[in-house]
């Protein structure tokens, strides 16, 4: 007969886990595109290292779902250009998503959960099919470097933020200003 450790109620289930605040019910490729303008004389090799321009955009829009109340889109966009003594070498486009819920938090948290934990699980499947893309079209795969999405959160709304608080003091100022010419 086995033994049931003491500390272990036999009514408690063992088995449930509280549920997590965030859920990515879809991940998924949204768009890509590579153009590869000059090939093939720009795929022959030369010792000059290409000039390299690589931006990053995240966009969340909320959606609306029979189930859930706060039912989100998180898109990751991935651009890269490639030149070569002055030629294009490539343009590559890769937009990558997932359809993630929040619950169980106040719609304030939801804002940095989606714009720095989404980006952080989902990069490592757009950083794949940016790497196969240039790698298909007769180059070295682009290997991405991994991304701070928490600082790039805070550097952007940071920035936001103290524009906000700008405007907000101006238009303070200025009607103070018409009320003392109004008392005049």
């Amino acid at each position: 007969m086995a033994k049931t450790p003491k500390n272990i109620e036999k009514d408690e289930d063992i088995g449930t886990a509280p549920q997590a605040p965030l859920v990515i019910h879809k991940q998924y490729l949204k768009d890509l595109s590579f153009e590869n303008p000059n090939a093939p004389g720009i795929l022959q090799r030369s010792q000059e290292a290409p000039e390299m321009e690589m931006n990053i955009l995240l966009d969340v829009q909320k959606l609306d779902h029979a189930e859930h109340e706060h039912f989100y889109e998180v898109t990751l966009t991935l651009n890269a250009t490639a030149k070569r003594e002055g030629q294009t070498m490539f343009l590559a486009e890769v937009i990558y998503c997932a359809a993630a819920s929040v619950q169980g938090l106040e719609p304030q948290q939801h804002h940095p959960l989606l714009f720095i934990e989404v980006p952080n699980l989902i990069f490592p499947f757009a950083r794949q099919i940016m790497a196969n893309a240039t790698q298909a079209g007769g180059f070295m795969p682009l290997q991405l470097t991994p991304v701070d999405f928490r600082n790039m959160y805070l550097q952007r709304f940071a920035q936001e933020k103290t524009k906000l608080d700008e405007s907000n003091s101006t238009e303070t100022k200025k009607p103070a200003k018409k009320s003392k010419k109004a008392a005049k």
